[in-house]
């Protein structure tokens, strides 16, 4: 008996914290579906990146372009819609006085702030079906979906790891003031980087590497691949490995930010 013990305490641990990041999930969705802010934006970047790809590859090779583009456009929804966001999350919480609370909650404080930034990667799915439906109803880009299983979980593995991406940089930029500029910062050079628009074969050899190490490059070649006919497991595998990374290293920089919140008593910015 004593033996089932531990096992059966790690199986309720684990259906608690699969509880906590569900939970969490859903009412971060629901508080981010009501903002006014998030739906004008939500309105807005589907007509900006649709616009872009078509003026940008409408001169270009044709149809294939198009459709290239289009896929990539569709997939900066999902980026805009966490890199400034999730740079800032942990920021909001200390603004509206909820930040100690949290942490001091009797869970791991990486399944409280985890399902945040996967939802405002979640949020970024109306953009990219929008921006989609633009692409094919206003500029008339045939848009192919050969495998749509495959798609579908591409889009899963896209929105997990680009939400994993972004909880590394809630907690890397916690105790800086400025970190929802942090987080915009990076939104336009990841678009470049991860070929969302511009072919990785038109960058520079020394881009590349680094493209290799985001997520979102996997992402939009994976779900460019399942759309086109092509194989996408091996992209989706990359995507969901580095988010898994990225997860790993957000939960050691935690401890580290944590840690020295404890032994100074505070979590004041720098």
């Amino acid at each position: 008996m004593a033996e089932g013990e531990p096992a059966a305490e790690r199986t309720r641990s684990s259906l608690r914290v699969a509880r906590v990041l569900g939970r969490g999930f859903a009412l971060h969705l629901k508080m981010m579906m009501r903002s006014s802010f998030d739906g004008l934006l939500g309105v807005l970047w589907p007509l900006f990146f649709a616009t872009i790809a078509f003026l940008m590859f409408r001169a270009g090779a044709g149809g294939e372009s198009l459709v290239f583009a289009s896929f990539g456009a569709a997939v900066m929804g999902i980026w805009s819609s966490t890199s400034t966001s999730a740079g800032s999350a942990m920021q909001r919480e200390r603004w509206h006085g909820t930040l100690e609370l949290l942490v001091s909650a009797p869970v791991h404080f990486a399944t409280v702030l985890l399902p945040v930034t996967v939802a405002m990667s979640a949020m970024g799915l109306y953009s990219m079906v929008a921006t989609l439906l633009i692409s094919r109803f206003a500029f008339g880009v045939d848009l192919p979906f050969e495998h749509p299983v495959a798609f579908g979980f591409a889009v899963v593995a896209t929105v997990v790891s680009i939400g994993a991406m972004g909880f590394l940089l809630a907690v890397s930029f916690v105790r800086y003031r400025t970190a929802w500029a942090l987080g915009n910062l990076l939104e336009y050079p990841v678009w470049l980087i991860a070929g969302f628009l511009v072919p990785l074969t038109l960058l520079p050899g020394w881009v590349r590497p680094i493209s290799w190490l985001l997520a979102p490059t996997w992402g939009v070649d994976a779900i460019r691949d399942a759309a086109s006919g092509s194989s996408a497991w091996p992209e989706i595998a990359l995507a969901l490995g580095l988010g898994a990374v990225y997860l790993t290293i957000g939960i050691a920089v935690l401890e580290t930010v944590l840690a020295s919140a404890r032994r100074a008593g505070s979590l004041a910015l720098a």
